[in-house]
């Protein structure tokens, strides 16, 4: 059984699993995913796209769905348990899902760590109790783990086998059929529908805004794997553009844009493989971000600045994430060459701290190993 209840989770999950298959073509994978795991051969008893949702208010209102998906894994792990249960990221759901497997006898192996570096470190202790492997992303977890007695390994981040673009931006730009002549702005506006209805219209006021400054500006937008096209129709209705919406090969769009509008996530980590320019901005329920406020424990939120330590890109949090705000920083970025340039080589300095590639192979290989591991280790 393998969970994954966002957008970047059905990724690297499609990853895993492929690898998996790679050394074992007699496995089966069920479970909760996206198009892109069921693609990858995973019979997905519940799509992830009816998962993503972030914060008090927006879980609270979709509590229905995520509850029945609970319950049905629950009575799987039950009745008819699998050999090894891989859950990734998505804590609130998985961490609860961990310990009906560890009641029912089932295996589990945990790939993309609950950021407890982050908030809410308590969740070490259930980890401990329920968890039979971490499998980490980022170095700085191992210790951490450690500490509290859980199996850990580092397998290195899975972005950096995911991101690799050959074009140049001219060759990108052209191959969305854009003007590589003109500046293009990518606007990113999340793989959660809660994103859209709390982000999305101030990333399209601030693309207005862009557009008066430079009227020969070009907008193009990635469409996620959890979305339709339906989700993102009604907020184009009121604006003066008209973004280019796709699917496809979001890292050559990436390649293709000047600069980008990130909502937080792990696209941000994907920008900054790439090394295009952005700011990063994010908005949450006002009572979820009263919350959060007393509970984070890190300086940024944006992953590339958790990362780098520092912050490489400007984040604009809450009331900060205005469209006056995040389309001064825009242009900015298109006008000073140096801003730019400096930026751009700060963010592809990047990889280097994640480590080599491999993620998905050595998690698939520690994923065989716990199948065919008896209960004395041997």
């Amino acid at each position: 059984m393998i969970v994954a209840g966002e957008a970047s989770g059905d990724i690297y999950g499609a990853d895993l699993v492929q690898k998996a298959l790679s050394l074992d073509s007699g496995l089966h994978f069920f479970g909760i995913g996206g198009s892109r795991m069921r693609e990858s051969g995973v019979t997905t008893l519940v799509d992830s796209a009816d998962m993503a949702v972030m914060g008090l208010v927006e879980v609270f209102k979709h509590f229905g769905v995520i509850s029945a998906a609970f319950l049905t894994l629950k009575k799987l792990l039950q009745q008819n348990p699998p050999e090894l249960l891989i859950l990734i990221d998505y804590p609130g759901f998985n961490l609860r899902l961990a310990k009906v497997a560890k009641k029912a006898g089932v295996k589990v192996l945990y790939y993309i760590s609950p950021k407890v570096w982050a908030w809410k470190a308590g969740r070490i202790r259930k980890i401990a109790a329920t968890v039979n492997q971490m499998a980490v992303i980022f170095p700085f977890e191992v210790p951490i783990y450690q500490k509290a007695g859980v199996p850990v390994t580092f397998v290195g981040h899975p972005m950096l086998d995911l991101v690799h673009v050959e074009m140049s931006r001219e060759e990108a730009a052209a191959s969305f059929g854009l003007d590589p002549s003109r500046k293009i702005v990518g606007l990113f506006p999340g793989s959660r529908r809660s994103e859209i209805e709390r982000i999305l219209p101030s990333i399209l006021a601030a693309a207005d805004r862009l557009h008066k400054i430079f009227p020969d500006l070009q907008f193009v937008m990635p469409l996620a794997s959890t979305l339709s096209e339906e989700d993102i129709r009604p907020h184009l209705n009121d604006i003066g553009v008209t973004p280019i919406i796709t699917s496809e090969r979001i890292h050559d769009l990436i390649r293709g844009c000047d600069a980008i509008i990130s909502v937080s996530g792990t696209v941000t980590l994907e920008i900054a493989l790439v090394g295009t320019p952005m700011v990063i901005i994010y908005k949450l329920a006002p009572l979820t971000y009263k919350v959060a406020r007393r509970v984070v424990k890190i300086e940024h939120i944006g992953l590339c600045n958790i990362v780098a330590g520092r912050s490489l890109v400007k984040e604009l949090i809450q009331e900060q994430a205005n469209p006056k705000a995040i389309a001064a920083e825009i242009a900015t970025i298109l006008s000073h060459e140096t801003y730019r340039s400096t930026m751009n080589s700060e963010l592809t300095a990047i990889r280097e701290k994640l480590g080599g590639g491999g993620a998905a192979l050595r998690t698939a290989s520690l994923a065989l190993d716990l199948i065919n591991r008896t209960e004395d280790g041997v």
